[in-house]
């Protein structure tokens, strides 16, 4: 019976080539390799490749040492992106410092360097509320071209996930002429004349 195995392992590395050695492994991450691109290029284990950059001595960089010395037109991209974020959507520094996996400091700092300027708390909110009345009025425009397309008040509110009352409110906003309301409850008994 022959063994086959599911995942086979890479041949090793040839441990006498130079780009392997502790000095070779050093070189190419000081010019600006990271620790995963050398794993990926030498074949060697991730704690190898530590290992061996440790034996050369060579002093570590954090994420963002590395991203800095990277090419410049990166960071460009990185800033420019940014700023669009920014200027277009109404992100805040917060949510850019999570879209480009920097500080809050460096996304402020990248977002300057694009020549974007820097908002107050204030004028971002009217961003927001801009933008989220636009959109509200876009979705009171379908829900009145629905309900005029013979849609009910309650099939909308089903299909929009919002409430019966939303939906009137919505469509009230948009001037939707309405409809005759039916009274859709039980049936009541005329009353007796005395």
């Amino acid at each position: 019976m022959e063994l086959r195995r599911v995942n086979p392992q890479p041949p090793p590395a040839d441990a006498e080539s130079a780009s392997v050695t502790p000095q070779g492994l050093r070189e190419h991450y000081e010019s600006g390799a990271t620790v995963t691109e050398l794993v990926a290029a030498s074949g060697l284990s991730y704690g190898t490749v530590l290992n061996r950059l440790r034996e050369a001595d060579t002093v570590m960089r954090t994420s963002w040492q590395t991203r800095r010395m990277r090419d410049g037109q990166a960071r460009r991209n990185l800033a420019a992106h940014l700023r669009r974020l920014y200027e277009q959507e109404g992100a805040t520094l917060t949510e850019l410092a999570a879209a480009g996996s920097v500080t809050r400091r460096a996304a402020r700092r990248l977002l300057i360097e694009a020549g974007g300027t820097p908002r107050t708390t204030q004028q971002t909110l009217r961003i927001r509320s801009a933008a989220n009345a636009a959109r509200r009025k876009r979705l009171a425009a379908s829900l009145r071209a629905r309900y005029e397309a013979d849609a009910s008040v309650p099939e909308l509110a089903r299909e929009c996930s919002y409430s019966v009352a939303t939906v009137y409110r919505l469509l009230h906003q948009a001037g939707t002429p309405m409809r005759p309301q039916h009274n859709h409850g039980t049936a009541r008994a005329p009353k007796k004349q005395s």
